[in-house]
């Protein structure tokens, strides 16, 4: 597999490569040089989650890993399903909470972890990874107890859920948390500085867990497929699929699968009142906003990190932007959509509910829609219980964590800070 760094596309590198270094010079994201076209789709979706997402990965990665590695690493990586559930007629939820920390980012999280383990040439690797909520804990279980993998986690002090905090910050040994004294974006551009520089990075063996790395994107393909297996082929047929999106990996997970020939007729990009995109889309200015703090806080990026290969890769298929959906959402509109789909019977919350109000105002008659629900509802529970009145019982997961001490440590936005934490791990 050969991969180009969108900002320098005279830097190519293979898929071991990627996975490796994360990002590109001048902080560019790693995209694939050619991707591949699954023509007898309807076969492929026949087949069950674990070897038809071996298959995808294997023909994304190419010669460069053997087919049963790939299919080896897959089914470590997959241990869980990714239901389907019928809100009502022609409306879907896509249930990727099933992993281990209970959200999305668990099939992500996990496929690079068993990446890296594959590729590393046994020298010191030291993960560096932003999270405004699920990506930390994903990411900490994926690699806990990994040898020669350090881990640190920047995540905005405040500015999570105490029951994600809680997921993350209370496993110690090579998982090493830090609560930064402003948003998501700040932590977000600490990463990007550290891997700016070249001394440091070298150093450390600094890799990235976001979804900037290339390993964890293509994971996610695997479970739009997945979705649309599920579906009788004439409910595939004018597929509408609304995600909620903050950094955008997942959208751009959805519309490759799109380009590797999974049919869906249109993506929406749903918001929350961090609204850069959907602003973007209507304008033609990209004009990001200071954070707004929200309920559906795993969603409060101003700045998306993975939008330059939506564009890029709607460039090269020449999709004009102007076919993607889009929304905004209010924590008010979120908060009615929590009630009517419990109304419904099922439970959600805000960030799945996001997707489903906008979803519910584009769908056309004859259209079969699908939103993605990226968390358990439990993850959020003072802010569903709130809304619903109700106590939401905590999975196991949630519950053993809840009565754990936190371990993190303090610290301002501040590089020069970054710096000695990332040498205090690899010492």
């Amino acid at each position: 597999m050969k991969l180009y760094n969108i900002k320098e596309n005279d830097e190519q590198v293979s898929f071991s490569q990627a996975v490796r270094q994360g990002l590109g010079r001048n902080q560019g994201l790693f995209f694939p040089s050619e991707l591949p076209k699954f023509d007898n789709i309807d076969a492929l979706l026949e087949e069950e989650f674990i070897p038809r997402s071996a298959k995808i990965l294997s023909a994304l990665i190419g010669d460069e890993l053997p087919e049963e590695k790939v299919a080896e690493m897959v089914n470590q990586a997959f241990q869980f399903p990714a239901p389907l559930n019928k809100v009502k007629d022609h409306t879907y939820a896509l249930e990727l909470f099933h992993g281990p920390t209970l959200a999305f980012k668990d099939f992500g999280g996990r496929f690079m972890a068993q990446s890296l383990a594959a590729v590393s040439d046994g020298g010191k690797i030291t993960i560096l990874t932003a999270t405004s909520g699920d990506t930390g804990a994903a990411v900490a279980h994926a690699f806990y107890g990994m040898e020669n993998i350090q881990v640190v986690i920047l995540y905005p002090k405040g500015k999570i859920s105490p029951l994600q905090e809680k997921l993350f910050c209370t496993l110690g040994k090579n998982i090493h948390t830090v609560a930064i004294n402003s948003d998501f974006d700040a932590c977000q551009s600490l990463v990007k500085q550290a891997f700016d520089d070249q001394t440091l990075r070298s150093e450390v063996g600094l890799n990235s867990a976001n979804s900037i790395n290339i390993s964890r994107l293509m994971a996610q393909i695997c479970y739009y497929f997945e979705a649309a297996a599920q579906l009788s082929k004439e409910e595939r047929e004018n597929l509408v699929v609304s995600v909620p999106s903050g950094n955008f990996g997942n959208l751009t997970a959805g519309l490759l699968a799109k380009a590797l020939g999974l049919p869906v007729k249109r993506f929406i990009a749903s918001t929350n009142v961090n609204d850069t995109v959907p602003r973007y889309l209507e304008t033609g200015e990209w004009a990001p906003k200071p954070t707004i703090a929200t309920t559906s806080n795993a969603m409060d990026v101003s700045q998306p990190n993975n939008w330059p290969r939506i564009e890029e890769l709607s460039g090269i298929k020449q999709w004009g932007l102007e076919t993607l959906g889009k929304g905004a959402v209010t924590d008010e509109q979120s908060a009615a959509s929590v009630r009517e789909l419990h109304a419904l019977g099922y439970l959600c919350e805000p960030h799945g509910a996001i997707a489903y109000r906008v979803l519910n105002e584009q769908l056309q008659p004859g259209e079969t829609g699908l939103f993605l629900c990226t968390a358990h509802p439990a993850k959020f529970k003072d802010v569903v219980d709130d809304i619903l009145g109700s106590d939401i019982e905590l999975p196991g997961p949630l519950a053993k964590h809840a009565e754990m001490a936190l371990l993190s440590q303090e610290m301002d936005d501040d590089f020069e800070a970054l710096k000695k934490v990332l040498r205090a791990v690899q010492s």
